[in-house]
């Protein structure tokens, strides 16, 4: 503990961030020489007005909290010391200084996968996250993701499905739940994974953190597959990030009427890989897919949805025993969302008759209501 408390000493220190931090360290080693240093020697490295804030009272409060979070089940701190600290986050530009964990240290060291996309996602984006995770930790990649709404929960929750690994990076102490509507997730992810931050206990999800956290996202994983994203998504940060620090990049093509696939094109342009289906990332990380039987990595499609998750010949089937006039109706629609009034233009049907038709696709899973009133095909 008194080691720990060294580490939180300087990482609570409210004028030393992270570079002056890490010039520390990298001068003097462990955290006790730092503060056994003198003046000028400190001075040499941050500065004299740091220095003398260094060599003041510590906040023992703040220290003496995350101390007692420390010794409660489930809870730890790797510092870049130690052993157990992911290696992979280790050879990655930036690392944090400590990392706070709730949940298993151990899963820090598995091969992982980001998925990641907007927090505003569609239904259709919402499905092939969950879908790809599923298919992915079913083959033993650990899901990392941020704990978001939209495409990180998702991609959680699919993963946790099938009993595989997830990790949670988030912009707050590691206390907190942030947005709280995950908190049901963040507390399976917690028992069937980890949940990590850099921020101290208590830190509230400033803007500024998210950026630093992609940077954890990225750095801890083989890969990052980006599912959607508007061209200004934070998504596209911690694409670049990975492409900066040696990582696979993967985007998911959508419509190109849709503007949250205007990142993940945008992505393909600069070199991502194009993918349509699990297997194509597992194809690119040569990673074995014994654990995965054929059925479950062919049938997860770039469309498919996971509450219907018959390979395709069933698909076809299942489209074949639809009405005459739905299965007429799904083919005019085509893969992009439509209005209504383009509906009626295509088919010759009333809006009242395409209305009642549509209601009865949606129900049983073939089209999906999209922003604006328009409808799409799943």
């Amino acid at each position: 503990m008194e080691e720990i408390a060294g580490w939180l000493r300087l990482t609570l220190h409210p004028g030393a961030g992270p570079a002056a931090q890490r010039a520390l360290l990298a001068a003097f080693g462990l955290p006790d020489r730092i503060f056994t240093a003198d003046h000028q020697a400190l001075a040499r490295v941050v500065g004299a007005s740091l220095a003398s804030s260094l060599l003041g009272a510590p906040d023992q409060a703040r220290i003496d909290a995350t101390l007692e979070w420390l010794t409660r089940p489930g809870n730890a701190i790797l510092t870049l010391g130690d052993p157990a600290y992911p290696a992979a986050l280790l050879d990655a530009p930036d690392p944090p200084v400590l990392l706070y964990v709730k949940g298993d240290v151990a899963v820090l060291e598995c091969a992982a996968l980001a998925i990641v996309g907007a927090r505003s996602a569609t239904p259709q984006g919402v499905a092939n996250a969950d879908a790809f995770a599923r298919v992915l930790a079913s083959t033993g990649l650990t899901v990392v993701s941020g704990l978001a709404l939209g495409i990180d929960a998702a991609a959680h929750r699919g993963a946790l499905a099938v009993q595989g690994k997830t990790i949670a990076v988030i912009g707050t102490g590691a206390d907190r739940v942030y947005p709280a509507r995950n908190r049901e997730i963040a507390h399976a992810i917690a028992e069937q994974g980890a949940i990590v931050s850099e921020f101290p206990l208590g830190a509230p999800p400033h803007a500024h953190h998210f950026p630093r956290r992609n940077r954890i996202i990225a750095g801890l994983c083989r890969g990052v597959l980006v599912v959607e994203a508007a061209v200004n998504s934070g998504s596209l940060i911690t694409a670049r990030l990975a492409n900066e620090a040696g990582r696979e990049v993967f985007a998911i093509p959508g419509s190109i009427h849709s503007p949250l696939a205007r990142g993940c094109h945008r992505l393909i342009r600069e070199g991502a890989k194009l993918v349509e289906t699990a297997e194509d990332i597992l194809e690119e990380l040569r990673w074995g897919q014994s654990a995965a039987t054929p059925e479950a990595t062919t049938r997860i499609r770039t469309g498919a949805r996971h509450e219907h998750p018959d390979p395709p010949a069933a698909r076809g089937a299942s489209l074949r025993s639809l009405e005459d006039e739905e299965a007429k109706l799904l083919q005019e629609m085509g893969h992009d969302p439509v209005d209504i009034d383009t509906l009626a233009i295509r088919s010759g049907l009333t809006v009242e008759a395409l209305y009642a038709i549509l209601l009865a696709l949606e129900l049983d899973g073939h089209v999906s209501r999209a922003a604006g009133g328009r409808f799409q095909r799943l």
